[in-house]
């Protein structure tokens, strides 16, 4: 399908069109991929989207591929060298986090048998469908966004604020928020 209307934050830039047109909203049921999302968003904490995605593909590669049985055994010379890496956002805090979450993440595998089947419970297992017409109508959390936060933090995640969940549950597809008018809106309902 050509895309010809989009949502209007993605403006004119190749790699976010490129991004909102094939994966924005579109349901994620990949545990290892659901992963790597909630670490790029916690990566975007304070920063813009567009930021994290210009980077994706080296946060993979130093990441090795989001593998959280490899980055939960990081040590302090793995770190170090994240730290030198100007591939990815240098920031020690967040680093230690996903190193952190990986840990988090594999306990919640061994209590469930599955990150999508937890993460998704949110939002009773299906999609919720907004219909905003405009950009400004699109919150930055949701009653969901804070429940999901809270259990997150309860949990042991870091970097799980509300905002980034509910940026989170955009990026996977547990919200649909492409405006109405969007082409994406309907292909992802």
């Amino acid at each position: 399908m050509q895309i010809t209307k989009r949502c209007t934050w993605c403006g004119s830039d190749e790699l976010y069109r490129h991004y909102h047109d094939t994966e924005w909203g579109k349901p994620l049921l990949d545990d290892r991929l659901l992963f790597e999302k909630l670490c790029l968003e916690a990566a975007q904490a304070g920063l813009s989207w567009i930021t994290v995605l210009r980077k994706r593909e080296n946060y993979r590669l130093a990441f090795d591929g989001f593998d959280p049985q490899k980055i939960v055994k990081y040590d302090e010379i793995k770190i170090q060298e994240l730290m030198n890496n100007s591939g990815i956002i240098r920031n020690r805090r967040k680093i230690d986090a996903m190193i952190h979450n990986a840990g988090i993440y594999l306990k919640i595998l061994e209590e469930t048998g599955s990150f999508k089947d937890y993460i998704w419970s949110f939002v009773n297992h299906q999609p919720i469908i907004n219909h905003w017409k405009v950009m400004n109508e699109i919150p930055a959390t949701s009653p969901v966004s804070d429940a999901m936060s809270k259990a997150l933090k309860k949990k042991g995640f870091k970097f799980v604020g509300s905002t980034i969940c509910y940026a989170f549950m955009q990026s996977v597809g547990m919200v649909n928020d492409h405006l109405v008018d969007c082409d994406c809106y309907s292909m992802y309902r």
